[in-house]
């Protein structure tokens, strides 16, 4: 409980604690309000929610929390203990998965840091996993019913996502081409980087351009099955073929019977249609 003098009727008053925290008190009695934090070491969240009460000894505030789920930059050891006990929460309850995002790009391709967690199920086992969750500690939220739910503990974001963009799923095939690898010290599942190319060539856009690189630098670093890529890239095959030609054009090996492959796949409804009438076909 933190105290501060009495202030008049309808009047403010602020004070900073021994933490850094700047508090203030809105008068009359009992306003529950959210209050900006200046430091972020606090394991709920950058804001926290205060009980103000004018009594006759002052104004109190009691701190509770008000849970954001956006994940901080938290220290190695903290997002690496929270990956754990996501990972053994979903182990435990038979979830079949695969890591996705920072992590898997690391292991796959090029070496980048990641402050979240994105783990990759079946539509059908999303509630289950935040359940698992849950059941380990972490505050959870159905964020969009389309794609994504989320959990959040000590700071750490876990991702939950059922639907990548381009209506991509954890099917039987993908599943079956995980592997287990170690990062760090943890032993988690991964999905092929063949995969890891498609999903992150196909999320990419203006505002996250670190997707289109993290693909470039699996394409530059692993031992990719190109039979597989091409068959799982069929309906991305344009953004694929890009990313590929690209990665030509910097000098990566890229097999050039691949990116025929796709262009056939992109030709193939033309060569399909009949030619527009008084047009004539290429």
């Amino acid at each position: 409980m933190r105290s501060c003098p009495a202030a008049p009727s309808g009047g403010i008053r602020s004070w900073r604690d021994g933490r850094g925290w700047t508090w203030r008190a809105s008068l009359p009695e009992f306003h529950v309000r959210s209050y900006p934090v200046r430091s972020r070491d606090t394991p709920v969240g950058p804001r926290l929610v205060g009980l103000v009460r004018r009594g006759r000894a002052g104004v109190y505030m009691r701190a509770v929390p008000d849970i954001s789920f956006e994940g901080w930059n938290v220290d190695e050891p903290t997002f690496l203990r929270m990956a754990k006990e996501a990972i053994d929460a979903i182990d435990d309850a038979g979830i079949p998965y695969a890591f996705i995002g920072g992590i898997a790009s690391a292991l796959h391709g090029r070496p980048r840091w990641t402050h979240d967690v994105d783990i990759f199920v079946r539509p059908e086992d999303a509630p289950r996993t935040l359940d698992a969750l849950a059941g380990a500690g972490f505050a959870t939220q159905r964020t969009d019913s389309f794609w994504l739910f989320k959990g959040i503990k000590a700071g750490v974001l876990v991702d939950v996502i059922f639907r990548s963009t381009g209506d991509i799923y954890l099917d039987d095939e993908m599943l079956a081409r995980t592997s287990l690898e170690e990062f760090k010290g943890l032993r988690l599942r991964v999905v092929a980087p063949e995969d890891l190319v498609v999903i992150k060539a196909v999320v990419h856009d203006e505002k996250t351009p670190r997707h289109w690189f993290d693909a470039l630098g699996i394409v530059a670093r692993a031992e990719l099955d190109w039979d597989y890529l091409i068959r799982r890239a069929r309906r991305a095959a344009r953004r694929v073929a890009s990313l590929l030609l690209y990665a030509q054009s910097n000098d990566i090996a890229v097999p050039a019977s691949a990116i025929r492959s796709l262009i056939d796949v992109i030709l193939e409804p033309e060569a399909a249609s009949p030619a527009a009438p008084g047009r004539m076909s290429a």
